[in-house]
């Protein structure tokens, strides 16, 4: 089964838009719970524009299934994912004023400092992911540093799905292979939507989790969060 997680930054967005508390973010989080979602992430950005450091607290004791946060290691992040303790963090590396992320790692380059981040995140018993694009020799290089897990930049994918979606998903699914032999689970995310999700699901050989946040909040704005939910859901249940 590859799981979704529910990425809710653009709801803090939204809440901060009119500096008070609606849309609830807790509550938020724990709905897309109750209808389904089987992990809430959060990426706090230094600026804060959406998720806070603040909520980020208050949502540890009421996300009952994966906590997911992601982020770039700076000292700050790094004191608050050690203090929360989720079941996993994906590292990203997001410059300060980065709009989304729009590229996975270069491991190798930044490889003592990534193998540094993910002992401190293992020494505290959370799963490390790193995100990466597709390319070979990084995966494996993800793998040497000790993560867990990979998280496929999936913005090319969706780029190019309506064009030629067999050669979109191409090197994705070798990506899939490359990190299973390595010994990685992988997750993806971004750009990922109700159109073209259950293609990738159906061709990658190994996919444990995909993270999506501003799709969804989008489809949300028309079919409602619960329907929403559940169509990510049955999208995801494909045959290999």
């Amino acid at each position: 089964m590859t799981y979704l997680s529910i990425n809710i930054n653009k709801v803090a967005t939204l809440r901060n838009a009119r500096g008070e508390n609606n849309p609830d973010v807790q509550k938020f989080a724990t709905d897309c719970e109750a209808f389904g979602a089987q992990g809430i992430t959060v990426h706090p950005r230094p600026d804060e524009r959406h998720i806070r450091y603040a909520d980020v607290l208050r949502l540890k004791p009421l996300v009952k299934t994966e906590f997911n946060i992601e982020g770039y290691p700076s000292p700050r992040f790094m004191d608050l994912v050690l203090r929360v303790r989720p079941e996993q963090v994906t590292l990203v590396p997001d410059a300060p004023g980065v709009l989304t992320s729009d590229s996975g790692w270069d491991v190798e380059a930044n490889f003592d400092f990534l193998s540094e981040t993910v002992q401190r995140l293992h020494d505290a018993g959370i799963r490390a992911s790193i995100f990466t694009g597709t390319d070979a020799a990084t995966i494996k290089a993800a793998a040497r540093a000790g993560a867990d897990r990979v998280e496929l930049y999936t913005k090319p994918y969706a780029d190019n799905y309506e064009h030629d979606r067999e050669a979109a998903v191409a090197p994705f699914v070798e990506a899939s292979r490359t990190a299973h032999r390595a010994g990685l689970g992988v997750n993806a995310g971004h750009d990922l939507n109700l159109s073209n999700l259950e293609f990738f699901a159906s061709r990658l050989p190994y996919l444990n989790e995909v993270s999506i946040g501003h799709a969804v909040i989008c489809d949300a704005l028309y079919l409602g969060i619960e329907s929403v939910i559940k169509a990510y859901r049955k999208a995801l249940e494909v045959t290999k």
